[in-house]
C-alpha cells in the first residue's frame, strides 16, 4: 500500500480562447446568373478575379495568431480589370469550418472557391440594387460550403444615400469607400465529407448541417440517391407536415434537424446497393441549397490457400489453390511467390492460372488462383506465397504454404532399405566373430598353463 504525495489539484484544462480574424480567400466571379439555383464548382462562361473577404471571424486561438493582422483592401479605386472583392459579414449567421480555412495553407489543403449571382431583384428607381450572390467553398480535404450573400439593403434612409454611392464599374451596384462588396451571410450550408468509404454491414453518417438568419426558416429537406443512370429520394420533410415517411435503414433525426439545423442523414446495415451519389438538399421560401456526398462500400477479401502443407513424389506436377472471396469492389490484385532457405528475397511467379470473377448473392465477388509445381524444377524446401491486395485493405494479405522435401519411396526406398540391412549383418557378423576369436585365444592360455 501506498499514498502519492498531496499537492495542489489541477483542474480541467481551460478551453482556449476566441478571436476575430479576417480571412482572405482568393475566389473567381461566375458571371452567369443562375435564376435561383445554386451552381456547383468548377463552372464556366465569363469568369473574373475575386476575393471573398471574411471579416472579424471568430476562431479559437492556439496561441498560433500573433502574427495575423487586420485584411487591408489592395486599392480604394477598383477599374473593371480588378479582383471583385466580396466584404462579408458574419453577424447573423456564423461561418462553418472556419479554423479549416484559416489554417487551410499551412495544413496544405487547396480551397476552391467560386461567387456568382444567385438572385438580383430592383428595389425602388435608382441605382440601389438589392443582390444575393452563392458562394460555394470546396477543400481538397473533403469539406464543402455554400454561402448566400445578400447585397446592400435598398431601405429609405440606405436608398439616398445609395443614390450619391460609387457603382462597382463591373456589377453596378453599390461599393463601399474601400472599393468592396459589402455582403451578409443570410443563410449557409455545409457538409465535412464529399467522398466517403464505408464496410459492408457497417453504419455511416452523410454529414449535412445548415444555419439561417432569424428571419429566414426551414421549408424542407430532402435527401437523394443516384447511381449508374438512376435516382430515387431516400428521405423528404415538408415543415409543417405530419413528418417524414419511415423507410428502413434510413434515419434523420428531425428534432436535431428543427433544433440544430443538422440535416445528416444515417444508414444502417450497409450493402453494396447504398453505394452512389447521395445529395443534400436543404431548401427554405427565398434560398435552396445542396451538397453531394459520393459513398463507396467496401469488402475485404477473405484468402485461404490450399493445401497448406505440400510433399509430393518426383515426377508429379502438384497444384497450390489460392481462394479469394467476399471483396467488394471488383478489381483485385494477385500474384505467387516463391522462397527457399537459399533466397534472400520472394521471387515472383508468373505461371499461375486464374478463373473467371464470381459475383455473390451480396454483391461481393470472389476469384480463384492456381499455381502449378513440378518437381522437376521445384527447389525444397521452399514457401510458396499468395499475396492479394485490395482497396478495402490497409495492406497486402499473404498466405503461404509449404514445400517438404520429396521422401524416397517404392522400389528406391525398397533397395535403399535392403542394402542398409545388409550392411548392417555384415557388420554385425564381424563384430561378433571377433569377440568370439578373442574368448577362444584367452581359454588356450589357460589350459597351457594348467
Amino acid at each position: 500500500f501506498f499514498s502519492l504525495p498531496k499537492g495542489p489539484a489541477e483542474g480541467p484544462t481551460p478551453a482556449p480562447p476566441f478571436r476575430r480574424v479576417d480571412i482572405a480567400l482568393g475566389c473567381s466571379f461566375v458571371g452567369a446568373d443562375v435564376r435561383g439555383l445554386l451552381r456547383t464548382l468548377g463552372g464556366s462562361s465569363s469568369e473574373h478575379p475575386a476575393t471573398l473577404l471574411l471579416r472579424g471571424i471568430s476562431v479559437r486561438d492556439d496561441g498560433n495568431l500573433d502574427d495575423v493582422t487586420e485584411y487591408k483592401v489592395p486599392q480604394e479605386n477598383p477599374d473593371s480589370s480588378s479582383p471583385i472583392v466580396f466584404e462579408v459579414s458574419a453577424e447573423l449567421v456564423s461561418i462553418p469550418h472556419a479554423e479549416s480555412l484559416l489554417h487551410a495553407d499551412c495544413e496544405g489543403e487547396e480551397v476552391t472557391c467560386e461567387i456568382s449571382p444567385y438572385s438580383s431583384q430592383w428595389a425602388g428607381k435608382g441605382p440601389c440594387h438589392t443582390s444575393l450572390f452563392v458562394a460555394n467553398l470546396q477543400l481538397s480535404g473533403g469539406i464543402s460550403i455554400v454561402l448566400v450573400l445578400r447585397g446592400p439593403h435598398c431601405g429609405s434612409q440606405e436608398e439616398k444615400e445609395d443614390h450619391d454611392a460609387t457603382l462597382h464599374p463591373k456589377l453596378r451596384i453599390p461599393m463601399s469607400k474601400e472599393g468592396t462588396l459589402l455582403t451578409t451571410v443570410e443563410f449557409q450550408s455545409s457538409s465535412r465529407n464529399t467522398y466517403l468509404r464505408t464496410h459492408l454491414g457497417g453504419s455511416v453518417t452523410l454529414d449535412c448541417r445548415f444555419a439561417l438568419a432569424p428571419s429566414s426558416s426551414l421549408s424542407s429537406l430532402e435527401w437523394k440517391r443516384q447511381h449508374q443512370g438512376s435516382g430515387r429520394s431516400l428521405f423528404r420533410y415538408q415543415v409543417g407536415s405530419t413528418g417524414p415517411e419511415v423507410r428502413p435503414k434510413v434515419h434523420v433525426d428531425v428534432a436535431e434537424l428543427l433544433g440544430s439545423g443538422d440535416a445528416s442523414l444515417s444508414l444502417e446495415g450497409v450493402s453494396v446497393g447504398d453505394e452512389g451519389t447521395y445529395i443534400c438538399l436543404v431548401s427554405t421560401p427565398l434560398h435552396q441549397a445542396q451538397h453531394i456526398i459520393q459513398l463507396h462500400v467496401v469488402a475485404p477479401p477473405r484468402v485461404r490457400v490450399i493445401p497448406a502443407v505440400v510433399s509430393f513424389e518426383r515426377d508429379v506436377t502438384t497444384a497450390l489453390t489460392c481462394s479469394i472471396a467476399g471483396y467488394y469492389p471488383l478489381d483485385v490484385s494477385v500474384s505467387w511467390t516463391q522462397k527457399t532457405p537459399e533466397d534472400d528475397t520472394e521471387i515472383p511467379l508468373s505461371n499461375a492460372r486464374f478463373s473467371s470473377h464470381r459475383q455473390s448473392r451480396d454483391g461481393t465477388y470472389s476469384i480463384t488462383s492456381y499455381l502449378s509445381i513440378s518437381s522437376a524444377t521445384a527447389r525444397a524446401p521452399a514457401t510458396y506465397s499468395c499475396h492479394v491486395s485490395h482497396v478495402a485493405l490497409a495492406e497486402p494479405i499473404s498466405v503461404s504454404a509449404h514445400l517438404k522435401a520429396p521422401e524416397q519411396t517404392g522400389s528406391e526406398g525398397l533397395v535403399g532399405g535392403f542394402i542398409a540391412t545388409v550392411i548392417f549383418i555384415i557388420v554385425l557378423f564381424n563384430v561378433l566373430r571377433r569377440r568370439a576369436g578373442r574368448s577362444l585365444k584367452c581359454r588356450d592360455t589357460f589350459l597351457v598353463g594348467e
